[in-house]
């Protein structure tokens, strides 16, 4: 029992060297010891992404999750959930997690993986319930968690809680694959205006043709959606402005037809 406790202490304090030290002698015969045994090999193997330790996880999950004196308790659906999880099948994930989800709503990292697991199935208003109820500063400050949860916003027609979401982070890779995230689902989702915001930032970052391409076909479904009076007016004038950042000489042509829309519509740019 020492060195179980001395174990969920290292996990609990982030050292996965020293847990995995810990328990690697341990046979489990107990509940406790599969399961500790599977998170640990769960968190080493997707630090060091080694698959074998993976599949040990799921393995141990499933050991305990599936047994006949576990299988219809909550630690035991939590332990299906989790097989599943590290198998990415979503779909038994949210069969597993919803069954219990009466008795742990106020659970942060419940909440975080169901959401994750119901957006990985396109369950996007479950998924954004569930991510807006994680109230752990550790867990929001996860990319991980911000960048699901800004992918979820964009699925229910929320894109600037999205773009907001990458205005607060410091620029690294990972603002940087936030980014391509939102220029890409932004625009799949219509919600052009944003995708320009986006693919602009990427094409000042790196001017590639393909950023441009981008950028070029957000502008103009942004236009469109300012004639159809989907979008605001006053989103012109910032349209134009990033139409200005690209030295292309499709860009010329582009700003007179805007422009001249504006005038006729009395539009100051």
């Amino acid at each position: 029992e020492a060195r179980l406790n001395l174990c969920i202490y290292y996990l609990n304090q982030g050292e996965l060297t020293n847990a995995q030290e810990v328990i690697k002698d341990v046979h489990p015969t107990q509940p406790e010891e599969y399961i500790l045994r599977a998170v640990v090999a769960a968190a080493v193997g997707q630090e060091t992404m080694n698959a074998e330790m993976i599949k040990e996880s799921q393995q141990n999950f499933q050991i305990f999750g599936a047994s006949s004196t576990h299988c219809d308790t909550i630690p035991g659906r939590q332990c299906m959930a989790q097989c599943f999880f590290l198998l990415k099948q979503f779909e038994d994930v949210n069969v597993y997690l919803k069954s219990v989800g009466p008795y742990l709503q106020g659970d942060d990292k419940y909440n975080y993986n169901y959401g994750i697991s119901q957006a990985a199935c396109g369950q996007w208003r479950g998924a954004e319930v569930s991510l807006d109820a994680v109230q752990n500063e550790e867990i929001k400050n996860e990319f991980s968690y911000i960048a699901w949860k800004a992918k979820t916003k964009i699925h229910c027609g929320k894109p600037q809680l999205a773009w907001e979401a990458y205005l607060s982070l410091d620029a690294s890779s990972k603002s940087y694959t936030l980014l391509q995230m939102i220029a890409n689902v932004a625009y799949q989702m219509g919600y052009f205006f944003y995708a320009l915001k986006a693919f602009d930032v990427l094409e000042r970052l790196d001017p590639s043709p393909e950023y441009w391409e981008g950028k070029r076909g957000a502008c103009v479904g942004s236009f469109q959606m300012v004639l159809a009076g989907k979008e605001p007016r006053d989103h012109l004038p910032e349209i134009v402005n990033m139409l200005r950042n690209t030295s292309n000489p499709q860009v010329e042509y582009i700003m007179r037809v805007i422009k001249r829309w504006a005038k006729d519509n009395n539009v100051h740019l």
